[in-house]
Order: structure tokens, then C-alpha cells, then sequence
């Protein structure tokens, strides 16, 4: 392959990425709480959805991401108040959030079908987007993309520096400590899933306002699955998804490149290519895996009075 062939290549791989990323991050988030939370599908099409339509009426793509942050924040509130409150199980109600979404989407989005929206374009930075390869591969990308970037350094300091971050990490780790330390560990556990939330309706939101500028059911196409699985290959470490999600996002732009060109492979082959490296990471990560890298109470339920 030739450098006309791999820098539009590169370039596709970060766009392809991007809603992953934020996925990923937005789940790392909520994890690190202590909290699993298997409904980020459904908060991405939900968060998709509702940054598509707001857009649509009222012009302003930055008023719609905000939109789809909100929207995402909300369906990880069903998910804190059956798991926090109600002490529900937690992978029956990620689960339950995940075809809630795809459901709802898919029933309010028909009518939207082949619809367009105003979205986000590409922004060249100015000087950087004239380096030779890296400038149209990084610096000639949208704002949202740039957005993503900026997020994971500034996850793993909330994480790492920040009281707060600090706090929600010993919840996730020891929530019988944290309570018996005065930290509350409902109020921690809920910022952890509504950020978390948040973050997967940013993804969403990446997918109808920059990737596609247009509506079709089932936008989200399985990204909201490979960004949990992504979480554990990342051994919960922002910067480590941040390699993960544009990994994942070159494999993405690669079957939709070979698509194109009309390879002899059958499309449904292609299609497959994302999601057999998402078995493979699960096994290369199980494999890997320290058991302390994951969240030491990861899963586990509190009393609403702890």
C-alpha cells in the first residue's frame, strides 16, 4: 500500500474510532465506580437519536451534542436507580437498557430514515494540518474528534489527581472502607454512571452529527458492545482505550475500504472483521489480564443507606 492509499486510510481509522472512544471512556468511568454497566448500546443510539433530531430542529449541532449528553446521562439514570436503589442485578439491567434503546430508536427513528441533519465538519488546524502524512491524518479532522482526544488525558486526572476521582476509585475498590471513611458511595456510584452515560451519548451523538450526517436505524452497529469489551483490553486505563478505540476504528475503515474496492471476499466476511478482533482482544485480555487491574468491587450492590 502506498501513501496515497494509507494516510486516507489513517484518517478513516480516527473517524471510526472516535464514538468508540468516547464509549469506552464514558464505561471506564462508570466501572471505575464499581458499577457495570452493559447498556452503553443503548445509551449510544439513544444519545444518536436525540442529537439527530435536535439538530435537525434547531440548526445548532453543538446544542444537539450537549442534547445527546443529556439524553445519555438519562438512560444511565434507569440503570442507577434499578441497581442503586432497587438493588437490582446489574447485567439483567444493562442488558434491559440496551434493547430498551435499540428499541425506542429504531421506533422513532423510522420515520427519520435517509433524513439529513447539519452537523459537524472537518477543521485543519492551522500550520499542523500542512505536516507531510501526520497533519491530514490528526489535524484535519472535526472538533468532536479533537474533543475525544482531549478527554482522556483529562479522565485519567479527574481519575488519578482529582479528590473526586480518587473517591469514586475507592468506592469502585472498597465501598465498605469508602462508607466507614465518610465517603457516600450511592452519590460516587452516580456520577460514575451518569458521566459514564453522558460520555456514550457523546459517542452517539459523534455518529449522527459528524460520521454520517444522516439517520438510519441501527447507527450504532454493535460499537457500543465493542466499547465494553474495550474496557478490558484497556485494562481500565484511559490511555490505553485511546489506542484501543482508533485500533478498533482502522480494522472499521479497513472492511468498508475493501468493501469498496470490490475484494472477491464475501461483505458479510467483512462485516465480521471488528467483531472477531473484538473475541480476539477478549481472549488476548483473559489471557493477560492482572485480576487487580479490574475493579475490586466491581458489580457488587450496596444498601441505599451505605
Amino acid at each position: 500500500m502506498n501513501t496515497e492509499l494509507i494516510v486516507p486510510l489513517l484518517a478513516a481509522a480516527i473517524q471510526s474510532g472516535t464514538p468508540i472512544l468516547y464509549a469506552t471512556l464514558g464505561e471506564i468511568l462508570t466501572e471505575k465506580s464499581g458499577v457495570l454497566n452493559l447498556g452503553v448500546e443503548g445509551m449510544m443510539i439513544t444519545g444518536a437519536l436525540a442529537a439527530f433530531v435536535t439538530a435537525q430542529a434547531t440548526g445548532h449541532p453543538a446544542l444537539a451534542f450537549l442534547v445527546a449528553g443529556l439524553f445519555g446521562a438519562a438512560i444511565g439514570a434507569i440503570h442507577a436507580i434499578v441497581c442503586l436503589w432497587f438493588l437490582g442485578n446489574q447485567v439483567v439491567s444493562g442488558l434491559a437498557l440496551t434493547i430498551f434503546g435499540l428499541g425506542l430508536a429504531d421506533y422513532l427513528g423510522t420515520p427519520l430514515i435517509g433524513q439529513t441533519a447539519p452537523g459537524f465538519n472537518k477543521l485543519a488546524v492551522p500550520l499542523l494540518h500542512y505536516i507531510p502524512g501526520l497533519g491530514p491524518i490528526l489535524f484535519q479532522q472535526d472538533i468532536l474528534v479533537y474533543g475525544a482526544i482531549l478527554m482522556v488525558p483529562l479522565l485519567w486526572l479527574f481519575l488519578e489527581k482529582c479528590r473526586w476521582g480518587l473517591n469514586l476509585r475507592a468506592v469502585g475498590e472498597n465501598p465498605e472502607a469508602a462508607a466507614a471513611a465518610g465517603i457516600s458511595v450511592l452519590r460516587y456510584r452516580w456520577i460514575g454512571i451518569l458521566g459514564g452515560g453522558c460520555l456514550a451519548g457523546f459517542g452517539g451523538a459523534y455518529l449522527s452529527l459528524a460520521y454520517t450526517h444522516l439517520w438510519t436505524n441501527g447507527l450504532s452497529a454493535g460499537r457500543g458492545w465493542i466499547a465494553v469489551a474495550l474496557v478490558i483490553f484497556a485494562f481500565w486505563r484511559p490511555g490505553r482505550a485511546l489506542l484501543g478505540a482508533y485500533l478498533f476504528g482502522g480494522v472499521m475503515a479497513f472492511q468498508l475500504r475493501l468493501q469498496a474496492v470490490g475484494t472477491h471476499l464475501p461483505s458479510s466476511l467483512l462485516l465480521m472483521l471488528p467483531y472477531l478482533l473484538t473475541v480476539a482482544v477478549l481472549v488476548f485480555s483473559s489471557w493477560k489480564s492482572k485480576q487487580a487491574d479490574a475493579p475490586a468491587a466491581l458489580g457488587v450492590n450496596m444498601e441505599p443507606n451505605d
